[in-house]
């Protein structure tokens, strides 16, 4: 596996854009991967909520640069530059040990990175990518139909199920991060929104990256937009 191992090193996955678009890149952009036994994260360290899965390290490396024009989206709508080209170089600059929550589905590990001081300017940073993926989310299920195609096996959430578990898991994952409200109702645009905020308030101020309890707020970030985003996918997918 030629990007694995203690020091960063390139990794090149398979990318649909031409060549020629996304060449001359000056430094590659930094992942870390958690190991499950059955399955591997690969997350972008400085693009919370950009972290995909797969059966092996370059599989989930693969899905994460395919994802790039989904997540370019989330960019654009925080107002942030997104070039192509960041899919086409990775350095994996850390890997973790995984969990059973690894292999059922969810990134669970706090990487290194998470755990480094966040200057004011980067907090902001990290609030605008958290609100944009908020509001791509309420995109996507103001498009969708109540009813959703279903798995294989007639397996998955309906559209206003899925809304239902993404902020009752927000109004938990908030709890970790020391906000303590109640999951909102799926109609209650208030109370949503003051969910979010409160979750934003804290998420946006300058942190020396250390906790003695909860999230470390580049680690909450990055799995709350993780969370948010993998159901707003979820949910496009399931709509055609």
């Amino acid at each position: 596996m030629p990007c694995l191992g203690d020091r960063a090193r390139p990794c090149r996955p398979r990318v649909s854009a031409p060549r020629e678009k996304i060449r001359n890149m000056a430094d590659p952009t930094g992942v870390y991967l958690e190991v499950g036994s059955k399955r591997v994260f690969a997350g972008a360290l400085d693009w919370p909520g950009w972290c995909r899965s797969g059966r092996t390290a370059e599989d989930a490396l693969e899905t994460l640069a395919s994802y790039h024009p989904r997540y370019a989206v989330v960019a654009k709508r925080a107002g942030l530059a997104f070039p192509r080209r960041l899919a086409d170089d990775f350095a994996v600059v850390e890997e973790i040990a995984g969990t059973g929550t690894t292999d059922f589905g969810a990134p669970d590990k706090v990487a290194g990175r998470h755990r480094t001081p966040l200057s004011a300017a980067e907090a902001k940073r990290e609030v605008k990518l958290l609100r944009a993926t908020w509001a791509v989310f309420d995109d996507v299920v103001a498009g969708s139909p109540a009813e959703l195609r279903k798995g294989p096996r007639g397996g998955g959430r309906d559209r206003d199920k899925m809304v239902g578990h993404v902020l009752e898991s927000e109004a938990s994952y908030a709890r970790s991060i020391g906000v303590k409200l109640k999951p909102p109702a799926i109609d209650d645009r208030a109370a949503i929104e003051e969910l979010r905020d409160a979750i934003a308030e804290v998420l946006g101020q300058p942190s020396t990256g250390q906790v003695e309890r909860g999230w470390p707020p580049r680690y909450a970030a990055a799995r709350i937009a993780w969370h948010v985003l993998d159901h707003a996918w979820e949910m496009q997918d399931k709509a055609t």
